[in-house]
């Protein structure tokens, strides 16, 4: 059985994950795997991205037809993309209304799973020390705090190492995230000096050019 220290930071680094990605986007992916299985919304799904193909190739064409020279091809071509303009919003309707539901679904067992799991963990080992700090390494209010709400006064409580956890993962998140601007800075630093350089090169060698063909004149 893992370690109750690993479950609760695992649980705190899902969680922010969570967080940071949104839950529009982690439910916009669930959706799309739902729909690969065999399920009832499988075929109208399939059917909407279809349709929605059509509807992109009937718009290009249709843009790409001059409706002076070609009048009825153009008009022929419009009335397919209204058509198929007014399908795909109706079909975009059901889809909405049915992807609601599923959303709904999908947030109440993430929060069960995530949060809820959190809560009753912290309910049920609140008394459960997760380790002991050395004696006199603290005063005893910060003993006292660190065992909050009650873990035996010396030890840490699952609540104040799930702060602690998270405080951690928000840490190096930042610092992730920092240092990943900083590559990116440095990157297209590099490049737009380096596509300044020609353009330099050239403007001096023309500038020479102008003085050498002064020189001649003169």
């Amino acid at each position: 059985m893992p370690s109750l220290l690993v479950v609760v930071f695992v649980l705190q680094l899902v969680i922010h994950l969570v967080n940071t990605f949104g839950a529009g986007v982690i439910n916009s992916i669930l959706w799309n795997l739902y729909n690969l299985l065999p399920v009832p919304t499988s075929k109208s799904a399939a059917e909407q991205k279809a349709l929605k193909r059509e509807f992109v190739k009937v718009r290009k064409e249709m843009n790409g037809t001059s409706s002076q020279d070609e009048f009825a091809k153009w008009a022929k071509l419009r009335r397919q993309h209204d058509k198929l303009f007014e399908q795909l919003k109706e079909s975009e309707a059901k889809s909405d209304s049915t992807k609601k539901t599923f959303d709904s679904v999908v947030n109440g067992l993430r929060w069960l799973g995530l949060n809820g799991v959190r809560m009753l963990l912290q309910m049920w080992f609140q008394k459960q020390p997760m380790f002991w700090i050395p004696k006199g390494w603290a005063p005893y209010w910060a003993e006292w705090l660190l065992s909050f709400p009650r873990a035996p006064v010396g030890s840490v409580s699952v609540q104040s190492w799930s702060v602690a956890c998270m405080a951690v993962i928000l840490l190096f998140s930042d610092a992730l995230v920092a240092a990943v601007a900083l590559v990116v800075t440095a990157g297209t630093k590099t490049r737009t000096k380096k596509m300044e350089e020609p353009v330099k090169a050239e403007s001096g060698e023309k500038a020479k050019g102008e003085q050498t063909q002064e020189k001649k004149e003169l």
